[in-house]
């Protein structure tokens, strides 16, 4: 059996690093890290497993694929190191949280901190070759976040799935299929090409704090 994971996600997925698919997925992202340069580096695919355990997830953030840019990809979604330049895709969130929750902006582009209070930060396809966005797309990654939304779904207590973009928003209906109790909130994709599409003015940050406090459960602290 692969370890992969040392939190109570590999035991939630351990079936899933047998299956033929995730083999063949294994092969292909090592023969792509042997043969071109791909974001983010191998230790860091699994970065949004490592750093929150299975229990501890309240908000689940999916987005599509990692940065493409040298030095940008961190393993969590829309996520860079401290000190590589911000983004557009993550200007546009801090914008969004500053005009919805008055957060001043912040100057560095690590989500660390949102992670570390339960918020799952998920790409949909976890690796990318340099300057070719969607390039490991339709290779196996795919049908894995399926599993990890299912196995989040499948928990009793309720937890909040934001979907920015069509990939993620795909993930819907694995959501839906487990009941009501969940809280879904979908926008456009924060890339400057689909932005003021509606993902400006859709307030994500107030509602799943909003949710949380309905549910009884402390808010999260969006300041970074």
């Amino acid at each position: 059996m692969n370890t992969v994971f040392d939190n109570d996600w590999q035991d939630i997925l351990a079936e899933e690093f047998e299956k033929r698919y995730f083999i063949h997925l294994q092969e292909f992202v090592a023969d792509q890290y042997n043969k071109s340069t791909v974001y983010p580096p191998k230790h860091e695919v699994m970065n949004a497993f490592k750093k929150i355990p299975y229990s501890k997830v309240k908000v689940v953030v999916l987005g599509q694929d990692p940065y493409h840019g040298k030095g940008q990809a961190n393993g969590l979604c829309f996520s860079v190191n401290s000190g590589v330049l911000i983004p557009p895709s993550l200007k546009n969130i801090f914008q969004e949280l500053h005009n919805d929750l008055g957060c001043p902006i912040p100057t560095d582009g690590n989500l660390m901190k949102w992670a570390n209070q339960g918020v799952f930060l998920l790409n949909t396809v976890l690796t990318v070759r340099e300057g070719e966005a969607n390039s490991h797309k339709g290779e196996g990654w795919e049908q894995f976040t399926d599993v990890v939304i299912e196995k989040l779904a499948e928990r009793t207590r309720p937890m909040i799935f934001v979907l920015w973009g069509k990939p993620a928003q795909k993930k819907k209906k694995i959501i839906e299929r487990y009941g009501p109790h969940h809280y879904i909130l979908e926008a456009a994709h924060p890339s400057p090409l689909s932005a003021y599409r509606g993902f400006f003015g859709s307030k994500p940050f107030s509602k799943i704090n909003t949710k949380l406090a309905e549910w009884g459960q402390p808010p999260i602290d969006w300041s970074l």
